[in-house]
């Protein structure tokens, strides 16, 4: 009771209320960073699924597909990029938080003297180093398959700090999802529906070879825009609407998302 006490004192300074929000923040992510490290089939998974849609497309379907240049390996690697970071962060945050609200975790945490916020922070902050690991792993898988960077050095970093900022908007998605369906199974099975809206996308095929009416929708996605704007710059072609609709997207993603996920967080309990 004295630490609380003292903690929200101390906590009237700006510079201090970030510090704890902060110290608050990492502590989550170091234990959402260390259950993923003494559970390495959750790794094995997030890097086997991407790695196999990579082999898929590069040596099943990449011949009969018609990619803009001719070149199909240089158009699928960087929308593989875009689905793994995407599924990663939708898949590994909703079974995450939605595991905690099952086993009374979450409960403790907000009976702790922690800012709300920084607790869903650092379980997001978790699945974005999570992300970090795949796009490594899947990039040596890229390069093995013949891909070839033909953009800047600072333009291929910025590609990759978009994939991380697109993961990361959608961890908290996720979050507000894990927060609010009832079971474990029903988590797991919310993870199946992000498939559609990649298939439906420009990751894999050019939108342009879909239905008119289809095209609507697969031109303008988050999808689609993250994976146009990340192809650009990995390939050093002009990156043109598709870069700002993707940062965008990210953006209004997180102002609508983070204070609705806190606001579940703070009133939900199971």
């Amino acid at each position: 009771m004295t630490t609380m006490t003292s903690r929200s004192v101390t906590a009237t300074a700006p510079t201090n209320e970030l510090r704890w929000w902060a110290s608050d923040a990492y502590a989550m992510l170091h234990r959402q960073v260390v259950h993923m490290l003494r559970t390495p089939q959750i790794m094995v998974y997030s890097v086997l699924q991407p790695i196999m849609y990579l082999l898929l497309f590069v040596f099943v379907f990449g011949g009969a597909i018609n990619a803009p240049g001719g070149d199909y390996v240089q158009f699928v690697v960087p929308g593989v990029f875009a689905q793994a970071v995407l599924i990663n962060s939708v898949g590994g945050a909703t079974v995450n938080f939605n595991d905690d609200m099952g086993k009374g975790i979450i409960d403790r945490f907000r009976s702790l003297p922690m800012t709300r916020s920084s607790v869903l922070a650092g379980g997001v902050a978790a699945e974005v180093v999570r992300n970090v690991i795949t796009v490594v792993i899947l990039l040596l898988g890229g390069l093995a398959c013949g891909y070839g960077f033909g953009g800047s050095f600072g333009a291929v970093l910025a590609g990759f700090g978009l994939l991380l900022l697109f993961g990361f908007a959608f961890a908290w998605v996720a979050a507000l999802i894990g927060l609010s369906v009832g079971s474990p199974q029903a988590a797991q099975a919310i993870g199946v529906i992000w498939l559609p809206f990649v298939f439906v996308s420009s990751a894999f095929v050019p939108a342009a070879s879909m239905p008119g009416w289809l095209q609507v929708y697969a031109a303008h996605s988050p999808v689609s825009v993250t994976s146009d704007t990340v192809r650009a710059l990995f390939n050093g072609t002009p990156v043109g609407s598709a870069g700002w609709q993707a940062v965008a997207w990210c953006v209004g993603i997180v102002l609508v998302f983070v204070p609705w996920a806190v606001a579940k967080y703070s009133s939900t309990s199971r």
